[in-house]
């Protein structure tokens, strides 16, 4: 990122939109199967939306391009998805500040931890009810522990990406206490969470591009 955190954020949120698009089929799917479907339409229309506008973005530092995007997913994206995820965008964003130096692993830690819990608090969910929580705090804790043992970012992301999956892999045991998969009780129990799964493909997403981006840097 030489000097600026910009690229490296403009290239995780690009990924993540993405991913979200080309996924809207796969999403949608597990969502239907105790949920009501519609997590797939939902994160494509939201990100098609930020794509579309990509190079209209603010971009005066990383903090507000992450605002910018969030505004536009939770303005567009349906049903529970855009605040959740328009709110993790807000509070990454505030997180990040002006500040036009590199992203330490420090700092995306704290960006976030800060989303998460916008996610909490907007969600009213936590670590347990069957959520993309189960997979979000997991990753986010594996970072913390890679970055503090000196990793880079390819080599945490790896790390992370595979801690992700199994968390989201692991919500097939849970029952479900939010969203409209909680209305089927212990029928919830036997299928993973939609939105914990998103979280493991976006993120292995991500450490495949942050890969590809090394090799030819």
């Amino acid at each position: 990122m030489s000097g600026n955190a910009l690229p490296g954020v403009e290239l995780v949120v690009r990924t993540i939109a993405e991913t979200a698009v080309e996924n809207e089929k796969y999403f949608g799917d597990l969502d239907a199967v105790v949920g009501d479907g519609d997590l797939g339409y939902s994160l494509a229309r939201g990100f098609e939306k930020l794509l579309d506008g990509w190079d209209d973005i603010d971009r005066s530092d990383a903090g507000t391009f992450l605002k910018r995007a969030g505004m536009v997913i939770a303005s567009r994206v349906g049903g529970t998805s855009g605040p959740l995820w328009g709110t993790a965008f807000l509070r990454a964003g505030a997180a990040a500040g002006s500040s036009p130096a590199d992203l330490s692993g420090e700092q995306v830690v704290v960006m976030l931890r800060a989303a998460i819990e916008g996610i909490k608090t907007r969600g009213r969910s936590d670590v347990g009810d069957k959520t993309l929580l189960d997979a979000l705090v997991p990753m986010t804790d594996c970072l913390e522990r890679e970055f503090a043992g000196g990793a880079d970012g390819e080599k945490a992301l790896r790390a992370a990406a595979a801690v992700t999956r199994e968390a989201a892999e692991a919500t097939v045991g849970m029952v479900a206490k939010r969203g409209r998969a909680s209305y089927t009780g212990e029928r919830s129990r036997g299928s993973a969470d939609a939105g914990a799964v998103a979280v493991a493909v976006i993120v292995e997403r991500i450490s495949e591009t942050w890969q590809r981006r090394g090799a030819t840097s």
